[in-house]
């Protein structure tokens, strides 16, 4: 195995948290929302916590960019 490591664990945890956000956002869309307000007291829990999952998704993506200035060995 290379000392450098090839591996960057951001891309797969982005990219799983971009994933499940998204379709957590969607659905926290589409759900009904007499069913959400019973049970969240007026708030759509499922849309706001995608919301926040594919935020963090994102900047877990963005994080495992390869850098512009990074010497190749």
């Amino acid at each position: 195995m290379s000392a450098t490591g090839d591996l960057d664990v951001r891309v797969p945890i982005g990219a799983l948290f971009t994933l499940i956000g998204l379709l957590l956002t969607v659905y926290g869309f589409l759900e009904p929302s007499a069913v959400t307000r019973a049970f969240t007291k007026g708030g759509q829990i499922n849309m706001w916590w995608g919301l926040v999952m594919l935020a963090f998704g994102v900047f877990m993506l963005l994080l495992a960019r390869p850098s512009r200035n990074r010497v190749a060995p």
